[in-house]
């Protein structure tokens, strides 16, 4: 595989590790890209940009991934869109412990007049499914997925419990948005923050930008060879859980119905908050380095120069929700709008802050470190918050921080 990029010296493993994902862990175009203390360290990529080929200006094998490609980051989005409440909390526009229905009032429906803005943040709402699911081209239109979610009546009661709100998360994190500031989320990450940062990264991808982005596809993860031992499988509670159309699990996941096409035009355009991101390896770093610190070559931004002050960051990272999740199954940890680290979702070190995406892309801020992390990939495997191959290159990350 012919990589491209740098890394700074000390930063070698990293580069060894992304290699050996296209070599044993089955990548087929990513790019991987690190920031410290503000400064690029590691900026790599390679493979094709198509998941599987498909001909074109790099001939048979594809047209090769580009230093400024961008992918499609599935719920790596989440992490992203949750920096607008957060900064509209830092600004004083929007209570945390305020009631969602104060700035949407049709939510209040259903047994959801105490639901809280805090509790869209950390999974606690109670409505990540929706009892009768929306068709694609309903939940790109701004209009099906508000409604649908102001109406649904929770699962269980707001508050007293966490399960992952997998596509929910989209029209109540979106339609919020909104109603506070009179903008589309993407609108407002257009303006707030990706101008400002310099950064390819997008929730409603302009039409102008959509021959830079790559298609993703499913693919399988290779065997793991004999002398490393057998990979491991999920637990039969949480296969058991995918595999039920009635589950929590399924019902989530399948809050769009049928799948949407993550490759189409449209849905490009759209803004998902929960899952329809476009950005590259770099935006993602870049991004996760603002929130915690300034950026030398960014504009000019509050907070001193970086996103979040002291408090938001403290907020972010905070443990909101903990434990079995309801809908995932497995034991989760989320701050407010973020993923925290622990079994499910290994970051760098406890006090790291991110969001993956399923199939394998990854983004994180550890403050400690100093370090802004971004992973993208075209090959889709099956894992939801732990795929092998980001996990592969944050442990030699690790190794090279020591």
């Amino acid at each position: 595989m012919d990589v491209q990029g740098t890394v700074a010296d000390g930063f070698e493993p990293v580069r060894d590790a992304f290699v050996d994902n296209f070599a044993r862990r089955g990548d087929r175009g990513a790019a991987v890209t690190v920031y410290r203390e503000g400064h690029k360290v590691v900026d790599l990529w390679g493979g094709t940009k198509d998941a599987h080929g498909g001909g074109g200006a790099g001939g048979p094998d594809g047209e090769p991934w580009a230093q400024d490609t961008a992918q499609v980051v599935r719920s790596v989005t989440k992490g992203i869109a949750a920096a607008v409440p957060l900064l509209l909390h830092q600004r004083g526009q929007l209570d945390l412990d305020g009631r969602v229905g104060t700035y949407w009032p049709e939510f209040k429906a259903n047994g959801k007049e105490r639901v809280l803005v805090r509790h869209l943040l950390n999974h606690r709402a109670g409505v990540p499914v929706l009892d009768t699911p929306l068709a694609p081209v309903q939940a790109i239109d701004g209009f099906h997925g508000p409604r649908a979610v102001a109406a649904q009546q929770p699962v269980w009661e707001p508050g007293t419990a966490h399960g992952y709100h997998a596509q929910t998360y989209s029209w109540l994190i979106g339609e919020l948005v909104r109603r506070v500031t009179g903008r589309t989320i993407g609108r407002w990450i257009a303006e707030e923050i990706a101008r400002p940062l310099g950064l390819d990264l997008w929730l409603g991808l302009p039409p102008e930008q959509r021959a830079r982005v790559g298609r993703i596809g499913p693919v399988e993860a290779p065997p793991v060879p004999a002398a490393q031992g057998p990979r491991l499988r999920p637990k039969r509670s949480v296969a058991e859980a995918y595999q039920n159309p009635d589950s929590l699990t399924r019902r989530a996941f399948g809050a769009i119905s049928p799948a949407p096409d993550e490759n189409d035009p449209a849905y490009l355009e759209a803004e998902l908050p929960a899952s329809g991101g476009v950005a590259t390896a770099d935006a993602l770093a870049r991004f996760y380095a603002a929130l915690i610190g300034p950026l030398p070559s960014a504009g000019p931004l509050r907070s001193g120069g970086r996103l979040f002050a002291p408090a938001t960051l403290t907020l972010a990272r905070t443990e909101e929700s903990a434990g079995p999740d309801e809908v995932l199954v497995i034991g989760t940890r989320f701050g407010l709008g973020y993923m925290l680290h622990g079994p499910a979702s290994p970051l760098l070190t406890p006090g790291s802050f991110g969001h993956p995406g399923r199939g394998g892309s990854l983004a994180f801020a550890d403050p400690e470190s100093g370090i802004g992390f971004g992973y993208v990939t075209n090959g889709m495997q099956r894992g939801v918050t732990a795929d092998p191959r980001p996990q592969a290159l944050v442990r030699a990350l690790r190794t090279a921080l020591r």
